[in-house]
This record gives C-alpha cells, structure tokens and sequence, in this order.
C-alpha cells in the first residue's frame, strides 16, 4: 500500500466500496462490533482473501451498514482500546503469524465517523491468528481447514506469483500513476518518443505490466512499476527498505562512517546515478603515462556496473526490511544484497544465471542496466584479471550475498586464500571460452615474467594442492600441462 493515506483518498475509497451490491471477500464492512477477537480473525481472513483475489489490500470498515452499506458512522476509536494493559494494535500484532503490516485510520464523512482498517494481503503463507488460519467465503468468515480446495488454491497462488506481479499501490486514478511513476524516463530508456496524450501513456505502461486496470475504472500498479520506476520509493510502503544504501567508511573497518546515503528512485531511473555516485567515492590510482600523471579509477567500472545490476536483479524481494548495500571501504567494496543465491556460488561462472524475479531482470536488460547474455560474472571476473586485481570473492551467509571487490595488490602480498581464488577463477573463465589454463596464461593473469616460470607453477601448485583445479590430462608432459576447474569433465 503507499506510504502516505490522505482522508480524502480514504473517503474516495469507502464511497467506492459502499457502491458494491454485496460486500467481497476483501471487504467487511461492520458498524460497532469491536470485539478483538473478531477483528484479529477478520485480518486473517481478509489478507488470505486479499492474496486470493489478486488484491494489494483487505479491508474491514466500521460505520457502514451491512445490509444497504448506508454510511451510519461508529463509536470505535481504535486507539482508545485495550485488551489488559496492552493496546489493541500491539496485542492484535502478537497474536497474528507471519507479521503483517496493517493500520487503522480514522476519517469523517459526510459528519459519521468511520474506521478503516487496511490490511496488507498474505504473502508466502496464510495469515493465522491464535494458530487458526481464516479466509472468507462469499460475505462469512470461516476457517480455511474447512475449505481444502480455497487452501490449495492459496499456496498455488503463492508458488506461482512472482514479486513484480504483486501490487504496490491500489485504486488509482491516471493523475495519480502519471504523478508516482517517472513515465519519461521510461520512454527515454526505451528510446521511445513520450506521447502527447495520456491514454498511450497508460497502454505502454500496462503492455509492460507496469500497471493493471483495477476492474473499478482506476489502476493498480505492480511491484515491477514501483521498483523500477517509482519517482520516490518511499511513496510505497514496503518497497521503501529496497532502496540502495550507500556507506563509506574510513578504512578498512566499520568503525568510523564518512558519508551514508540512501536512494529513492526506482532501479531503472536511479540505476546510472547510483553508478556515477559509487564511482564518486572510490580511491583511483595516480599512474603516470608520458611524463603526465593521470587518475585511473581503482575498480574498473565495467564490474561495478556489474556488480551491482547483479545485486539488483537477484536479491529475494521477500525478505522484509533490508536492501541492497554498498559498503566501501579502503581497500575493497562490499555489495551485499537480501537472498541466497539460486546456484552454488563457485559456479558463478559457468552454470547458466537464474533469477527470482525474471520479469524485473528482463525489464532492466531491455532499459539497458545489464546485458542480455550471461550473469555478469564472467564480465567482472575478466576486467579485475585484465586491470590485474585480486580475484573477486563471493560469500553467502545468513539469507544474503555478499561480493567483494579488492583494491589493487601485488602478488608478494596476496595470501593463499587470495591466490588459489584467482587461479580457481582464472580457470573457470578459460574453461567458459573453450581454453585451458596454462603457465603461460597463468604468467599473464599475474604479469608474471616469462623467465619466472616457476613461481607460475608453484601457483598452480598451491591451487592443485587446494583440489581447486585438476590436470585436463594428467599424462602430459610437464610443459605441456593443461588445467581445468575441479568441476569441469576432462572427456
């Protein structure tokens, strides 16, 4: 739901309701029954039913009557209620499983006081309260053990609807779009001229499923419009805690922050800013060519770019209050996003990608943030190997995954674990172009000298030592020696 409820959009919405010829099964409508249990059942039953009918939103309104839905107005106050000593709102929270988010308004209409309590729909389980899951069919409220075929249909539902098929804000007019979404930057990332009227508009933007028609005369925008396009992310409730974060610190710890920042904009229009941004802050090196010295960015911003498009497009949309991060320090970048990847992270390079969110990954190929072929690991792995970084290194822990990229080191001070990565990876890359790693390539990825080919083959050594390579064909003769990942068939 947006972030932002104002009573006149409210209202709009009751009108709206009270112009159906029976209640649904994602409203209720009630005019003093206020008793917590009930209400706590309600939510249960409206957020599965919400996610049921393909909705944003349940809601259980109280003022309006039930039979002729005639605006009569209510004594609830919401706020003034307590079960014990603990208000209604926490004590309803509590008893509720998963968390959900949800909120009362009061508003007046027309001099009748009402209560609108609005319900974010069911997610990835049915919503329970006290252990009891509901759901609601026709206008009663019942438990959904009851009805097998409506649970089946729920968890179908959750399998098979992605995060960007979700909605992010409901019952919208086409001001109201036109004024949430940057719809320019839009036709300009797809090279398309922007129309001079707004129906066209409304077409191109819901051929995208960008936005959905309601069924009520209003729209309904997508997580994949919002996330991608939003003018500000935190009209959007949830959405908000997707924003990237930014911090750079002082040094090589997390002790002192020098600057943190977080963005606003959808992926697609904030995306070559956020790049512009990162670059901003990161050291460069001071190289000098003919007499002349020159400022060389540290990370090549091909892998930036990467780096983080792949942090977009693979994070887990369902994990609640974190986003991606970019955290950079002296001496390396962190860029750490919400999920565990869906392949093994030393596979990075050669299995083919997979996303959770295909339709957000197509979208952003399409505008131009990522490339349509391969994961972008293979890029980011070849430019650190070309500007002879340390290898970049993947780690997954605790629902998230982190990718550093290392600043500059020469090879005396790299440690084991640093170089048998960059021969492991050295490796999966010739592999994935149809080559063999050598001595030879082996003196290139490090600038070894052609003369040191022995401290070539002692790193290849300490990688075979490692199980991290094996010989193509373990009969050649020694200058002859090929070398694959460990993964990799020798047939």
């Amino acid at each position: 739901m947006p972030a932002e409820r104002t009573e006149e959009r409210l209202c709009s919405l009751v009108r709206e309701f009270c112009k159906y010829s029976t209640e649904t099964e994602w409203v209720e409508f009630k005019e003093n029954n206020t008793e917590p249990d009930q209400i706590g059942e309600y939510i249960s039953a409206l957020a599965n039913s919400a996610a049921l009918k393909g909705k944003t939103c349940g809601y259980l309104i109280w003022g309006v009557r039930d039979g002729d839905h005639t605006i009569t107005g209510t004594t609830f106050e919401p706020r003034k209620e307590r079960i014990g000593n603990e208000e209604l709102e926490n004590w309803l929270l509590k008893n509720l499983s998963p968390k959900i988010n949800f909120h009362f308004y009061e508003v007046n209409i027309d001099g009748a006081s009402l209560v609108i309590l609005e319900i974010d729909r069911a997610m990835r389980h049915p919503v329970q309260f006290k252990q009891n899951e509901y759901i609601r069919v026709g206008t009663y409220k019942k438990r959904l053990k009851d009805f097998p075929e409506k649970e089946r249909e729920l968890w179908r539902i959750f399998d098979i609807v992605p995060f960007e098929s979700n909605i992010a804000a409901d019952h919208l007019t086409e001001i109201e779009v036109l004024n949430l979404l940057d719809f320019s930057a839009y036709f300009e990332l797809l090279s398309r001229p922007v129309p001079t009227t707004v129906s066209p508009i409304l077409a191109y933007l819901e051929a995208d499923s960008l936005i959905v028609p309601n069924g009520a005369g209003k729209w309904d925008m997508t997580n994949l419009g919002a996330v991608l396009f939003a003018k500000r992310l935190d009209n959007f409730g949830p959405l908000k805690r997707k924003a990237v974060r930014v911090i750079q610190y002082r040094g090589n710890s997390k002790v002192e922050t020098v600057k943190e920042q977080v963005g606003n904009r959808g992926y697609g229009t904030g995306f070559e800013g956020l790049i512009g941004y990162v670059n901003g802050l990161l050291p460069s090196n001071e190289v000098i060519r003919q007499a002349l010295r020159e400022d060389t960015p540290m990370y090549p911003e091909l892998a930036i770019r990467e780096l983080l498009a792949n942090a977009l497009i693979h994070q887990d949309f369902s994990i609640t209050g974190s986003g991606p991060t970019v955290e950079i320090f002296d001496d390396r970048i962190e860029v750490t996003n919400p999920g565990e990847p869906l392949v093994n992270a030393q596979r990075f390079l050669d299995l083919p990608p997979r996303s959770r969110n295909e339709a957000l990954a197509s979208l952003m190929r399409r505008i131009g943030v990522c490339e349509e072929r391969g994961s972008g690991w293979d890029r980011i792995v070849f430019s650190t190997e070309v500007n002879q970084l340390p290898a970049p290194l993947a780690e997954v822990s605790e629902g998230n995954t982190r990718v550093i990229l290392f600043a500059h080191k020469p090879l005396r001070k790299m440690d084991r674990e640093d170089r048998v990565r960059a021969i492991y990876l050295h490796a999966c890359l010739r592999y994935v172009n149809r080559e063999h790693m050598t001595n030879t390539s082996v003196r290139d990825r490090f600038g070894i000298q052609p003369q040191n080919t022995a401290q070539a083959s002692r790193l290849i050594k300490e990688a075979l030592d490692a199980d991290a390579i094996k010989p193509h064909d373990a009969n050649a003769a020694p200058k002859l020696m090929r070398y694959v990942p460990f993964w990799a068939t020798t047939t």
